[in-house]
């Protein structure tokens, strides 16, 4: 795990965690984890929505909770898989709630890169999963880690825009300041919950709604095609 692939935002930001004995227990669960086992995300992309929304760029902070756990899904920002990857269930109904809240051409990809990079944090609680098995890397660590993160944001002098999905996520929203930030709350868009709530809240156009109140640029939601991909 390369913490060096963190932008020096980050590492400055959250430098204290790194010292912390349980940052090195997670770094020794890891190293074995990867030893024996295989591991998504792979080792360099276990940072990149870091790397992709340095802290000074982070508006919007959608969190997540467990990477996707099939080959070649997870690549280290939530709910977005590979190019060339089928979009997975909640993916899929993230889609269809951007169509019908903001206008959405189905792309012929689940890669959400555009995203991280105007702004949006797209972070899970916790980072890393053995292969097809969910949760197996839940209470080593990372949700120590990444309420850190939320904080950090938290710490931020300019507003930003948290999305909570779901009740795992809205569990943390006692690490926001909500006098100062805006949080967005639904149901998780996962099949079993989506029609409870998630279908019908217009996150987007909301996120949007909130970034033009705090004089902030807007995201463009289109995931543009990408040329020469069968999916």
């Amino acid at each position: 795990m390369k913490i060096s692939k963190l932008p020096g935002s980050w590492q400055a930001v959250l430098t204290e965690e790194f010292d912390k004995p349980y940052f090195g227990k997670l770094q020794d669960f890891l190293a074995d984890e990867r030893l024996f086992d295989t591991v998504y995300p792979p080792d360099e992309d276990v940072f990149s929505a870091f790397e992709l929304t340095p802290y000074e760029k982070v508006n919007v902070l959608l969190l997540g909770q467990d990477p996707y756990h099939d080959e070649n899904q997870a690549h280290g920002l939530c709910f977005s898989v590979r190019p060339g990857i089928k979009p997975p269930p909640s993916l899929v109904n993230i889609f269809k709630e951007l169509k019908e809240d903001v206008g959405f051409d189905l792309p012929n990809n689940g890669y959400l890169v555009t995203w991280a990079k105007q702004g949006m944090l797209m972070l899970n609680a916790v980072l890393t999963v053995k292969a097809h098995i969910p949760n197996s890397h839940k209470n080593k660590g990372w949700e120590t880690f990444t309420d850190a993160v939320i904080s950090k944001v938290n710490q931020k002098s300019d507003p930003v825009v948290f999305v909570l999905w779901g009740g795992y996520a809205q569990k943390k929203l006692k690490l926001i300041d909500t006098n100062r930030h805006i949080v967005i709350q639904s149901a998780h868009p996962s099949p079993l919950s989506a029609r409870n709530g998630f279908f019908g809240s217009k996150p987007f156009s909301a996120i949007n709604s909130a970034l033009r109140s705090c004089g902030k640029l807007e995201i463009d939601w289109q995931i543009p095609d990408i040329e020469n991909l069968k999916n």
